[in-house]
């Protein structure tokens, strides 16, 4: 007879260290082991039981190692049945590893075609964020690697969510890495990979966050506050994004020339192309900063826009009243603490909105219009957008 049961190998585990948890196959009173890749502390390893217990993702870890065993014991009876001959327990395990190697699809497994398709990703930031994203599900769930896009359910989806809650305690940061796993597998199922699809009971739904955006009167009150030397280029910066409908500020630092009075570019969130007309208050930001090679001197010399762009944000939050104490100590009450260079862009589109200008020339002012077939033929009146950027602009400054 073969037998197959739960071993937790703990000989070379040093003191306070985790075992490895395999199946021991016995046969003939010899002993081969096959890891399944959990590593567990003693005291959460139920003998009797033969299960995990006091971990934070145990139902899950049992659930795949059941699921493991089952598949063995499944195996080692049919071997019985058609009277397979084996003349150690050394040829049974490696009999069962091939055949549990072959009834894998390598093409369905979830962790696989995730990492590929992370790897597809040309923006380095976005290719982070899925390998992110696998990391997460990794340590809520070590046995992902082996799970085929069927196992990974509504029920793991809940669990893993809940899991993120832990360490993540903002609701919309979660969806993020739930958003990632959905991507992956519409991308799946466009390639006929698998047609399961656990999103169609397992809603994300979003949060509301707070509105990120200044009003008319702090706007001015920003643009016209006395701020120390070393703050201008800030403040002056987050106007000409301001004045350039919210432009995102990796476009806008990126950016080269300007064409017949325009800023003309592909937004690098969406590659889709873009223009803006520069107006007199733009140009005039534009002109006090004039780059060599790029339209603005932030990028002189070679310098990385993340690090530009984080030492702005950290500076707009610190724009406020200075007052020093008697033994020099400096103290800033910042006028707006949140500050970030994307504030600009809900402004422009908070004051607009205020203006009753139409929400589809906003859309489009912001670059949020839906490729759509009709787009390809019927060019949005661009007008529209520099005539709502104009009165937004008067707005600002007629007061």
């Amino acid at each position: 007879m073969i037998t197959v049961k739960f071993y937790l190998d703990m000989r070379d585990a040093k003191d306070g260290s985790p075992g490895i948890l395999k199946l021991a196959l016995i046969y003939k009173q010899k002993a081969a082991y096959i890891p399944l890749g959990i590593k567990v502390m003693p005291k959460n390893w139920d003998k009797t039981e033969n299960r995990i217990v006091r971990m934070p993702n145990k139902d899950t870890v049992n659930l795949y190692i059941y699921q493991r065993k089952n598949e063995i014991d499944s195996l080692v009876f049919k071997y019985i049945t058609e009277h397979v001959v084996f003349g150690n327990v050394f040829e049974i395990k490696e009999r069962l590893l091939h055949d549990l190697k072959a009834s894998v699809d390598g093409s369905n497994l979830f962790a696989a075609w995730f990492k590929k398709f992370a790897d597809q990703k040309v923006a380095e930031k976005t290719r982070s964020m899925y390998l992110f994203t696998l990391k997460r599900m990794t340590d809520f769930d070590p046995s992902v690697s082996s799970k085929r896009f069927e196992d990974i359910n509504k029920s793991w989806l809940v669990d893993f969510e809940n899991y993120l809650s832990k360490t993540s305690k903002s609701k919309n940061g979660r969806n993020v890495h739930l958003r990632n796993i959905r991507a992956v597998f519409n991308d799946a199922i466009d390639n006929g990979v698998t047609s399961h699809y656990p999103f169609r009971t397992f809603k994300i739904r979003p949060v509301a966050t707070r509105k990120r955006s200044l009003s008319i009167n702090q706007l001015r009150e920003f643009m016209t506050y006395p701020v120390e030397e070393y703050q201008r280029k800030y403040v002056d910066l987050f106007m000409l994004d301001f004045f350039l409908i919210g432009i995102n500020m990796v476009d806008l630092l990126n950016a080269k020339t300007i064409m017949d009075g325009r800023l003309e570019f592909s937004r690098a969130k969406t590659k889709r192309l873009y223009s803006i007309k520069v107006e007199p208050e733009a140009q005039e930001i534009i002109d006090k900063y004039r780059g060599k090679e790029f339209l603005l001197n932030v990028l002189d010399g070679g310098k990385n826009y993340h690090d530009f762009l984080q030492r702005m944000n950290l500076n707009l939050k610190r724009i406020g009243s200075v007052e020093y104490s008697q033994n020099g100590k400096k103290t800033i009450t910042p006028l707006f603490p949140d500050l970030s260079t994307y504030w600009a862009r809900h402004t422009w589109a908070t004051i607009a909105a205020s203006l009753d200008i139409p929400k589809d020339v906003i859309a489009h002012a912001l670059g949020h219009s839906n490729s759509t077939v009709t787009d390809i033929y019927i060019d949005f009146d661009q007008n529209k957008v520099d005539d709502a950027n104009r009165k937004v602009i008067d707005t600002l400054l007629n007061y």
